[in-house]
């Protein structure tokens, strides 16, 4: 992880999630599983969460957006894409609302707790495999 990448991650209100991303546990997290299968489960545990509520789900896009108004208020836009079969990747992009320009790590440490979560739930293949499932189409 760069210079850059150690500040940006303590002084920022946004985090999200990428295939190469510097920090091992924000990269895209693969599960064994369809795709309903895993936007069913990332609904059910975000409701479990306190202070979390889903906003909308695009079942098309992939994508569910949650908010959260008591405590810190949050916005999150969790995406599921099917890769190939009994792949799914799942991604997830948090901004923190504050006064001030930085969280104090409070997006990234959510996102950590949500993968551990979902990697509970359903059976973790692996992160940042996106080249390794693409060779061979």
């Amino acid at each position: 992880m760069g210079f850059r990448d150690t500040i940006q991650k303590y002084i920022s209100t946004h985090t999200e999630t990428r295939e190469k991303h510097p920090d091992e546990k924000l990269q895209t997290h693969y599960y064994k599983s369809s795709k309903d299968k895993v936007m069913k489960e990332v609904q059910a545990m975000i409701n479990q969460r306190q202070g979390l509520k889903v906003q909308s789900v695009s079942e098309e896009r992939g994508e569910i957006i949650v908010r959260a108004d008591s405590g810190k208020k949050i916005f999150l836009v969790a995406t599921v894409i099917m890769v190939r079969p009994y792949r799914t990747a799942v991604d997830f992009s948090v901004t923190t609302e504050t006064v001030l320009p930085v969280d104090f790590g409070y997006s990234r440490k959510l996102i950590y707790e949500l993968y551990k979560s979902l990697n509970g739930r359903l059976t973790f293949v692996g992160a940042g495999l996106g080249d390794n499932l693409t060779q061979g189409f």
